[in-house]
């Protein structure tokens, strides 16, 4: 934790504020110090339990995803703040557990759109690595219906898991895009140069594109 401090930079803590997320150490030095401590369970949980966003970070890089109880990854979940901890904790450690799928199917249908949001992505992740025995034209349904009302880490995941199904699966494009148009979410999201938009049509147009190349 002391260490931690040492690389706390107060621009970078105002820039990450503006993204919910209360930290100010560079996320490359944080893999650098996680890469120097290697796997170390123990000392994971106890940085997890601090509750400084920083240190969970580091607890997620340093983890064995494998050793949490399904349990133990939900109440984590629940009571991790910040996006970016949240993220992590599912892309890092909840896709690695064997306790994906069922948090998956819980945490969608989750009245607390943080913990659906989680759910979302997990979908959208097995979209693209192992589609078999998701309904697909059902997800569309949901999507269809609820990602406009949705709050906003919500509607970003329904929207992400739209463009994956457009980008991964042919018969269903024309719908997904469809949707996309009609719907109009983060059509106007500002995108820097050389990056591709997050609105589903252009996102999926672009990476069939690449595919195609």
């Amino acid at each position: 934790m002391a260490e931690l401090a040492t690389l706390e930079d107060p621009r970078m803590r105002a820039v990450n504020e503006n993204h919910g997320d209360d930290h100010g150490v560079n996320l490359g030095t944080l893999r650098a110090v996680a890469k120097r401590l290697k796997t170390q369970q123990e000392l994971s949980r106890q940085l997890w339990e601090t509750g400084d966003t920083a240190a969970r970070l580091l607890a997620i890089l340093i983890c064995r995803p494998k050793a949490f109880e399904r349990g133990e990854l939900d109440a984590m979940l629940r009571e991790a703040r910040a996006p970016k901890v949240q993220d992590w904790l599912v892309g890092y450690v909840v896709k690695k557990s064997p306790h994906a799928e069922a948090l998956r199917l819980a945490w969608s249908a989750d009245p607390d759109p943080v913990v659906a949001s989680a759910g979302w992505a997990l979908t959208a992740d097995r979209v693209v690595k192992a589609p078999e025995g998701l309904d697909l034209a059902g997800l569309l349904d949901v999507i269809e219906t609820e990602m406009t009302d949705a709050p906003e880490r919500l509607q970003w995941a329904m929207n992400t898991c739209l463009a994956r199904i457009g980008i991964e699966h042919p018969e269903h494009r024309a719908r997904a895009i469809d949707i996309g148009e009609r719907l109009e979410v983060l059509k106007d999201y500002p995108t820097p140069p050389n990056c591709t938009s997050p609105y589903a049509p252009v996102w999926i147009g672009e990476m069939v594109r690449r595919q195609g190349a």
